[in-house]
């Protein structure tokens, strides 16, 4: 891939309804000119994709030592329990905190899209799960809600969430900067998304190898693929600049009373959330 090329402004990448009326309409033989050109590019990406998924299998493990315990609706359970037989866990760090009304709604998405392939994971030794802070009770109804099979235990009351950088406590917020996504920044919100990746060997001992945060999950989202190919591309426009700005729940497309608040996706911009509550407070509706 070419490194000179800059980073792009996700406020800049969208065409306008303007620029799509007067988008350049060229022969075939042109285009075709113009998409193999591309298609090297396309070649050259999938290759990088290769490389970095090489590397990150190659990628030195942690021994996870402490002994983390879940709340199931088997009882309380062990990470080396939620392996379920099998010798690799893949946890999605879900945001949903205790006395949440619901869970956010861009884990949804992902968990709308990891559901078409639980059958297939597991399957293929591979067990994967939600992980949220929310109580058991509060993640089995809104589970319901949704209709979702993917097993999702509580890690209330342990570190689980605070030691993979995915919840973090009033007092660490208001020191101002947290150590999130392998780095020290600011949040403003006690959960963000992420996913985490877990080994178990022979012997039953576990082993963290992988955990990403932020636009690493987005590979999840196969509507995110299918928006890439669009004339239109993800159209998020503002005022968040992600998939805050227009996804919902499954079953709240059609209903005025959807709570903004679990529009959040990964870390919530400095600033953000007080302009959400400002809105909110006003008593505006959002469509």
């Amino acid at each position: 891939m070419n490194s000179d090329i800059p980073e792009i402004s996700k406020k800049s990448i969208y065409p306008s309804p303007e620029t799509l009326e007067h988008h350049p309409v060229v022969p075939r033989e042109q285009w075709l000119v113009a998409r193999t050109e591309l298609l090297k590019e396309e070649k050259e990406f999938t290759r990088l994709r290769d490389k970095i998924n090489a590397r990150r299998r190659d990628l030195p493990w942690v021994r996870v030592e402490k002994n983390y315990v879940f709340h199931t609706l088997n009882g309380p359970q062990t990470l080396a329990d939620l392996f379920e037989g099998r010798s690799q866990l893949f946890v999605k760090h879900f945001m949903f905190a205790p006395g949440w009304k619901a869970g956010c709604a861009g884990c949804s998405l992902d968990v709308d899209h990891i559901e078409g392939a639980l059958v297939h994971l597991e399957h293929h030794d591979v067990t994967c799960i939600a992980v949220s802070r929310a109580t058991l009770a509060e993640i089995e109804a809104f589970k319901q809600r949704m209709g979702w099979r993917i097993p999702w235990v509580s890690s209330f009351g342990s570190d689980f969430n605070y030691d993979y950088q995915v919840s973090f406590t009033k007092e660490e917020i208001a020191r101002g900067k947290v150590y999130h996504n392998y780095k020290m920044q600011e949040v403003e919100i006690e959960e963000v998304s992420g996913l985490s990746v877990f080994y178990k060997n022979m012997a039953g001992d576990v082993f963290h190898t992988y955990s990403t945060y932020g636009r690493g999950a987005e590979e999840l989202v196969s509507a995110y693929v299918c928006l890439d190919l669009t004339p239109k591309g993800r159209n998020e426009t503002g005022p968040g600049f992600n998939l805050g700005d227009w996804v919902r729940h499954h079953d709240r497309y059609d209903r005025d009373d959807f709570d903004l608040r679990f529009r959040f996706y990964g870390t919530v911009p400095a600033g953000l959330k007080r302009l959400v509550e400002a809105v909110r407070e006003s008593g505006a509706r959002f469509s």
